[in-house]
């Protein structure tokens, strides 16, 4: 009897720890795995932090600038205005449409008084240096070179056209619009380049994250 009475015991522990073994198994599994994510994290290096960008100047200088560079733009206009769209009645049969770049430059050269030449080529040039000086104040996307000379090639065109279309005694010259320009670049090579620098930014490297230690 205690034979028989044995054997079902025997037999229901063997079946409990077959049954135990797999949980064991799995669980240490589990363990294994999570060791080795964290070796695996601990090996891969941190993401470096990318650098803050920030104004050199303080804003209120900036606005200050800004808004000093815009007056001076606005009595420019003014200034530009009244030189290019005055109109003259006694130039209407002596000014002609011009579409060939160059032409108009080779008769203000071939003209006999030095005072005539320098007063066209010179005038045109000084027309455009303010737009190199102001324009990298006035607008902080717009202080390279590129587009200086565009804009500034942009608002002369229409100029330009503004002039042989509605006021008498003057006419479209492109030779106007290549000077104007030139203007430009020599205002923004002089000092729009330097006054440009009041929105100039500087990088500042960002903080490393802190690392979280891993249980």
């Amino acid at each position: 009897m205690a034979r028989a009475a044995a054997r079902p015991l025997s037999a229901l522990r063997l079946r409990t720890a077959k049954a135990e073994k797999p949980v064991e198994s799995a669980q240490s599994t589990k363990k294994t795995k999570s060791v080795r994510s964290a070796q695996k994290a601990k090996a891969r290096p941190a993401p470096r932090p990318e650098p803050r960008e920030r104004h050199v100047l303080p804003w209120p200088i900036r606005v200050l600038a800004m808004l000093v560079a815009f007056g001076a733009m606005v009595a420019f206009a003014v200034v530009l205005a009244k030189l290019t769209l005055e109109p003259s009645p006694a130039s209407a049969s002596l000014v002609h449409t011009n579409l060939h770049p160059g032409r108009s430059i080779r008769a203000y050269m071939e003209q006999p008084a030095l005072r005539d030449t320098v007063k066209q080529i010179g005038g045109n040039i000084l027309l455009g240096v303010p737009f190199g000086v102001l324009v990298p104040v006035v607008a902080p996307r717009a202080r390279g070179l590129l587009r200086v000379l565009l804009l500034t090639a942009v608002v002369m065109l229409l100029v330009e056209f503004a002039q042989g279309a509605l006021v008498n005694g003057r006419a479209f010259d492109i030779d106007d619009v290549i000077l104007n320009t030139t203007g430009a670049l020599i205002g923004w090579l002089l000092l729009g380049r330097r006054m440009g620098k009041v929105h100039a930014k500087e990088r500042v490297p960002a903080r490393p994250a802190k690392r979280t230690k891993s249980a």
